[in-house]
């Protein structure tokens, strides 16, 4: 087995662990302190921050299973950029609705291309693995 799924299979729920727990207090107190943004868009920002959160911390996990099967750099990189994905995604919007730092907006568009890479990155390493299996 690769090293590194069970470092992704950790990190996936580490994060789903987080943004589950981030998805109550967004439910239940932010509503107190919602200050820096309208209550409604601050909270509509904070369910997108959870949603895309949730997803790649599940994505994460399938990162670690797949690298039962496939030892790929591609695989890892993949992975690491769904990481940072979240970090700068979701974080950027978890600190605009809790700081109300608008400087923290070009960081939200490059979490999006890092998710994106790495959903590339992914698929070409299945693909690489199919077809090194087939022919």
């Amino acid at each position: 087995m690769p090293a590194f799924s069970p470092l992704f299979l950790g990190l996936g729920a580490v994060n789903m662990a987080i943004a589950v727990a981030l998805g109550a207090f967004g439910a239940h107190a932010l509503r107190s302190r919602a200050e820096n943004l309208p209550l409604e868009r601050g909270l509509a920002v904070w369910e997108t921050a959870v949603q895309y959160h949730l997803i790649h911390g599940l994505a994460l996990l399938g990162v670690a299973l797949a690298a039962h099967w496939l030892d790929s750099q591609l695989l890892r990189a993949g992975g690491w950029l769904m990481l940072l994905g979240v970090l700068l995604f979701s974080g950027s919007l978890y600190l605009l609705v809790l700081t109300g730092w608008r400087l923290l907006g070009p960081l939200t568009p490059l979490g999006g291309l890092c998710f994106i890479a790495a959903w590339l990155l992914i698929a070409t390493s299945a693909f690489t693995h199919l077809r090194s299996t087939m022919g």
